[in-house]
């Protein structure tokens, strides 16, 4: 029987949040807005906000950087410094999140279900990196006995 591995968890948690930006975090009377910018229909309020580099790519770019650390932890590549690492990069999406949330969502514009869905993504892969991390940390300490 093979050893469980929660780094492939991290990992296809991490590449859902990924996939799950470009669904519609935002919207205002009949628009829609994804977190990586994209906005469809007339949402003059947020375009200005929402064009250029934010917080929408930075949540992107870390959930690759996840999909990688995960994968390293459950392969056994560095996987006490993976698994911090995922650990560290997952709590951030979920402050990132939170921020993307306080920054875009006021009166006439309202999140929608892309946003909740990452917020709760993003929520259970810190969870499972702490698993990750905890099967890590003991595999490594049983190995030195």
């Amino acid at each position: 029987m093979s050893r469980l591995r929660p780094g492939w968890l991290v990992a296809l948690c991490a590449a859902v949040l990924v996939v799950n930006a470009w669904l519609p975090w935002l919207t205002a009377s009949g628009a829609r807005a994804s977190a990586i910018g994209g906005v469809v229909g007339n949402m003059d309020e947020l375009r200005n906000r929402l064009s250029g580099f934010g917080v929408g790519q930075i949540i992107v770019l870390l959930g690759a950087t996840l999909v990688v650390a995960g994968a390293m932890a459950a392969r056994g590549l560095s996987a006490r410094l993976a698994s911090s690492a995922a650990l560290a990069i997952s709590v951030l999406l979920v402050v990132l999140t939170v921020f993307y949330y306080r920054l875009y969502v006021s009166a006439p514009v309202s999140a929608s279900y892309g946003l909740y869905i990452g917020a709760v993504v993003a929520i259970v892969a810190a969870l499972l990196s702490v698993w990750a991390m905890l099967v890590a940390w003991s595999a490594a300490g049983s190995r030195m006995t």
